[in-house]
Order: C-alpha cells, then structure tokens, then sequence
C-alpha cells in the first residue's frame, strides 16, 4: 500500500469534509441531527466547513464567524461527540497522515471537548448562548 500524504490542499480538506459528513449523515445517531438542522443547506455547510478547516489548518483565513453559537441548543450529550469525533477521526486516518493530519484530530478532539462544555454549562446556567 502506498504511503498516504498529509493535507496539504483546499483539495485534501474537501475529501476529507465531504466524506465525513457523507459518514455523520449516514449514522444513525447523529445523522438524524445534523440533517434536522442543516435540511437542505448541505452545498452551503460543506463550504463553510472548507473555509473552517483551511482557517484551522492552514493559517488562510478565509471562515469568519463563530462555531459554537450554532451549536448550543442541540439535543447532543457526550455520546454524540464520541461518535462525531469516531468518524472524524477515522476519516482523517483513512486519507491522511503527518503533521497536519495529527493537527486535524488534535483541533477535533479539543472542539468535541469544548462546545460538550459549553452546552453543557448553557443547560445548567440561566444564561443564554452567545449568538
């Protein structure tokens, strides 16, 4: 088997974007949320994610706008993280390795960490999210 590269490209970041959500909109248990909420905006969030990851990985700064806020008031616990994280893992590894690869899981997992925090605090606060 070959050596896989690391992402290095706009394009490296669209495989990857478009066959992880092609995989959470095939899971049973976060399939259903995502496809809730986005409907059929798909072409406009897979862009947005592109514009995400070329921001986070890369250093260009082409996402302007704030990740959580969409987020705060979905019907997710840990569980849904785990799973969500699972399959971005796993679609980084089957594609990628190296040191931006390493970087995309890493960023993934400490955003699975974050936003399950901040909804979590929401929840439990008589606070509003920030939108």
């Amino acid at each position: 088997m070959d050596k896989k590269k690391d992402i290095t490209t706009i394009d490296d970041i669209r495989l990857l974007v478009d066959t992880f959500y092609g995989n959470v909109r095939r899971d049973q248990l976060i399939g259903p949320i995502f496809e809730g909420v986005i409907g059929n905006r798909w072409p406009e969030h897979l862009q947005k994610m592109y514009r995400f990851w070329q921001t986070a990985l890369f250093g260009e700064h082409t996402y302007l706008g704030r990740p959580f806020p969409p987020h705060a008031e979905l019907p997710v616990e840990k569980r849904h993280f785990d799973a969500w994280l699972g399959l971005w893992c796993s679609t980084v590894d089957r594609f990628f390795e190296g040191e931006k690869a390493e970087e995309a899981k890493w960023r993934g997992e400490k955003m699975a960490v974050m936003f399950l925090s901040k909804i979590n605090f929401y929840r439990s606060s008589t606070s509003k999210p920030l939108t």
